[in-house]
């Protein structure tokens, strides 16, 4: 066990289908480059990479089953190291904040937890570090801190906090930079967000939060028990799995679903009886060009534009149009006298939406989901533990992938009742095991998986190896795979 003072916590859970079609169920948002090269996890993380005169421990992230492989290699490409908490279940904030505390006590000695969400945009990092620097000794004495941006519209998309008596001043004389906490409001509609916004003593709430770990499962217990002993369950019965941490499901499966604001928070605010018992809670003034990017106009306002007032990525033509989104994967697209769009290209689908209609994407994921289609959830290439595939053509009875399987990996032993594959190598060594058989095929060879027969493929080398495969059948469904044995824990049926 370690003395810190400071254990960064990244919340990685949600889908964001507000960014469809780049955010998908499998791949969210937190996952995707939306500004820059780093993911907006990486950036999360890098985000405190520059607070001054601290004992920051490496962080501690809480995650999905669905997405650990993934933010296992994105902290791979990052070289550095971070345990990883599995839910197996989403259960919201305030649960997600408790397994971390848990976890936080066993690894350090009561330390700080700065609790992040893994998908917001901060564009000013040492703004953002001169704040955490100054919730710092606030946590430490034993406030819960959150942090609140200034207000700039009326959006009923955010919460909003109340400020109370202010407990500092700036240098440049303000009524003050950090404050007692009012009251909350939580989306509110459109005349009280506006009203919210005249008043001058309202801030954003960020979802972002500073307390000593040992103090916030205190707060849970006094005012969500139920949830606080279900969580205590779960983690008492909890095992390691390589780099990760996991919890029974069914245990898990008992706790109720709660905010960190509902289940806690609200308890502080000085507008209604509170528990001595209770922390103060405080809000410290971000001002640090931060963004949820929940809706593709966040996105545009975050990005640079051009003296047209466009934002644009990839291969994009823009003649003549102005104040436009416009991000491409895949092909050319040019948009030719229009205004105020967003239009988004991917492998397998295109969304062309008027900027001010942003928070209507949800309708078409969930039409989606009512047709039964795929597009919702995985994008065309799909990342697995392995390595990805991408699905570069289907037809009647076949179907066509490009596989790259990473140097040392593996896939599952497996097989398929309604299926044979042809496999092609194009790049690299593969190591195939076709029923009692074991051989190696290099560059330009192929071989024939049949029907029903158990089969494996391994790159054994040092570089990548990429393949293609043909697979012809009855059905070609990523559901019809059997496993004998698999290296990642999977479950046996797909």
């Amino acid at each position: 066990m370690t003395s810190i003072s400071v254990l960064p916590v990244v919340l990685s859970g949600g889908s964001g289908t507000r960014l469809w079609p780049l955010s998908r169920d499998q791949f969210p948002k937190q996952l995707l480059s939306l500004i820059g090269t780093d993911s907006l996890l990486q950036a999360t993380l890098r985000r405190v990479d520059d607070l001054p005169r601290m004992n920051v421990a490496p962080a501690l992230i809480v995650c999905g089953e669905d997405y650990r492989f993934v933010i296992a290699e994105q902290l791979l490409q990052m070289k550095r190291p971070g345990r990883i908490v599995l839910e197996p279940m989403g259960r919201n904030t305030a649960p997600a904040m408790a397994l971390a505390a848990l976890q936080a006590m066993e690894d350090h000695e009561d330390p700080v937890l700065l609790v992040m969400p893994a998908d917001h945009i901060v564009q000013d990092t040492a703004a953002f570090c001169r704040a955490i620097q100054m919730a710092v000794p606030m946590a430490m004495s034993g406030a819960m801190v959150t942090f609140g941006v200034h207000p700039t519209s009326a959006e009923t998309a955010y919460g909003y906090i109340q400020c109370g008596e202010a407990l500092t001043a700036s240098e440049q004389g303000e009524a003050g930079i950090a404050w007692t906490i009012q009251r909350f409001t939580e989306k509110p509609d459109s005349a009280t967000a506006e009203r919210l916004l005249r008043s001058g003593d309202h801030l954003w709430n960020a979802g972002l939060f500073m307390v000593r770990a040992s103090v916030w499962l205190s707060a849970l217990r006094i005012c969500r028990p139920d949830m606080a002993s279900a969580v205590q369950a779960a983690w008492s019965a909890r095992s390691a799995d390589q780099d990760f941490v996991r919890v029974p499901a069914a245990l898990f499966a008992a706790c109720p679903s709660d905010s960190i604001d509902y289940a806690v928070m609200e308890r502080l605010a000085g507008d209604g009886p509170r528990d001595p018992a209770l922390p103060a809670g405080v809000v410290v003034r971000l001002d640090a060009g931060w963004s949820d990017v929940g809706a593709w106009n966040a996105v545009w306002q975050a990005m640079a534009k051009d003296a047209q007032g466009n934002a644009v990525a990839g291969d994009v033509l823009m003649v003549d149009s102005h104040n436009s989104l416009v991000l491409s994967q895949r092909r050319l697209v040019s948009c030719c006298g229009v205004d105020d769009l967003v239009v988004v290209e991917t492998a397998d689908a295109v969304l062309v939406m008027h900027k001010d209609r942003a928070q209507d994407v949800k309708q078409v994921v969930d039409r989606l989901k009512r047709e039964g289609r795929g597009e919702w959830q995985t994008h065309r290439k799909v990342h697995r533990p392995w390595g990805w595939y991408d699905s570069v053509d289907a037809g009647a009875r076949f179907q066509v992938k490009r596989i790259l399987v990473k140097p040392g990996a593996s896939l599952s032993l497996q097989m398929h009742h309604h299926r044979a594959e042809h496999w092609i190598v194009v790049k690299g060594t593969a190591q195939v095991t076709c029923g009692e058989r074991q051989f190696l095929l290099t560059e330009n060879e192929s071989t024939y998986i049949p029907l029903g027969k158990v089969h494996r493929l391994e790159n054994p080398g040092r570089f990548d190896l990429e393949m293609i495969e043909v697979q012809s059948g009855s059905y070609l469904g990523e559901d019809d795979i059997v496993r004998f044995e698999d290296v990642y824990g999977r479950s046996p049926v797909v």
